[in-house]
């Protein structure tokens, strides 16, 4: 690959986008959004003691998933400990009550290689308790703490055993 040209390895990535695509693995270009929010829906599926999910459609706000009771999941992958942005809810200086975007939060923990690390599940309650408000890009997100990690629901972790 070092003697490969930039344009060459570009090129790579544009049929490996094309061919994720083309096998329903990925409907945008956003590689580890997506493939976090199909492990974390396949872990769902799989697994009898939770709820069966659904993916919603590509640009539905604030929503990834849904379940038979129509409840919602916002779904978030990350490959730190930080996670991405939750737009569309209120500034942190807004005294407005929030309105309830979801039911639930997902994280999705990957590895540098992309294998499953964790996968958290938080309530609407406890993320509006634990959100934090990144002041540059005027949005919150969530941070993966031992805080986070008392009141999220441990789903899988490689460093322990979950259900």
């Amino acid at each position: 690959m070092e003697k490969m040209s930039d344009i060459k390895i570009i090129e790579m990535y544009r049929d490996l986008l094309d061919e994720l695509k083309s096998r329903k693995l990925i409907r945008t270009n956003n590689l580890v959004g997506e493939w976090g929010e199909q492990l974390a829906i396949n872990y769902y599926n799989d697994n009898p003691q939770l709820p069966n999910l659904e993916i919603v459609r590509v640009g539905a706000k604030n929503v990834d998933a849904i379940n038979r009771e129509f409840e919602r999941y916002s779904i978030k992958t990350t490959t730190t400990k930080i996670t991405g942005v939750f737009n569309g809810l209120n500034d942190v200086d807004c005294e407005l009550p929030q309105k309830q975007k979801f039911e639930y939060v997902i994280i999705v923990v990957l590895n540098k290689d992309l294998s499953l690390k964790a996968i958290y599940e938080l309530d609407w309650h406890n993320f509006l308790l634990l959100k934090k408000w990144n002041s540059s890009k005027k949005t919150w997100y969530l941070t993966i703490t031992k805080e986070f990690k008392k009141k999220a629901k441990t789903l899988y972790d490689t460093d322990i055993q979950c259900i």
